[in-house]
């Protein structure tokens, strides 16, 4: 099978749209017939990260390629980028606003939530440029 690429843009604008791309690639997995515990690690890490850029840097765009061997997502935002990375690894660290916290997001678990469900996870910040994070599933793992 040749690579599964995939391209989409990640509206910062509208809460309600934050978490569209991750069902999406989610829908389209379960077609192919991708392992239910892949498919699910993949779902989480990528909302995760699709609600990261609406809450902190007005969207992005995500990539992602898809093999029958992995999954590997980028997402990219020209946001303000990450301060210090090694807080917001922490798990309830938060840069979050009230108004986001008040909407039930921004808990600080994130990046840790995906760090965990993925079997390898980069980060690339540059304050004032943005962020690119790199996620790969590999399968026949469990997390």
């Amino acid at each position: 099978m040749e690579p599964m690429l995939l391209h989409f843009d990640v509206d910062g604008n509208d809460f309600t749209l934050a978490g569209e791309t991750s069902s999406k690639v989610k829908k389209m997995l379960t077609k192919l017939g991708f392992d239910p515990a892949m498919i699910r690690r993949t779902a989480i890490a990528m909302y995760e990260g699709e609600i990261n850029m609406v809450i902190h840097a007005n969207g992005g765009t995500i990539d992602v390629e898809v093999t029958p061997e992995k999954i590997v997502a980028r997402l990219k935002d020209t946001g303000p980028g990450i301060a210090d990375l090694e807080k917001a690894m922490t798990e309830g660290y938060s840069t979050a606003t009230n108004q986001v916290r008040e909407l039930g997001f921004g808990a600080g678990m994130g990046l840790p939530n995906m760090k965990k469900y993925t079997d390898d996870m980069q980060i690339e910040t540059e304050i004032g440029k943005g962020t690119c994070v790199t996620l790969t599933i590999l399968a026949g793992t469990q997390n």
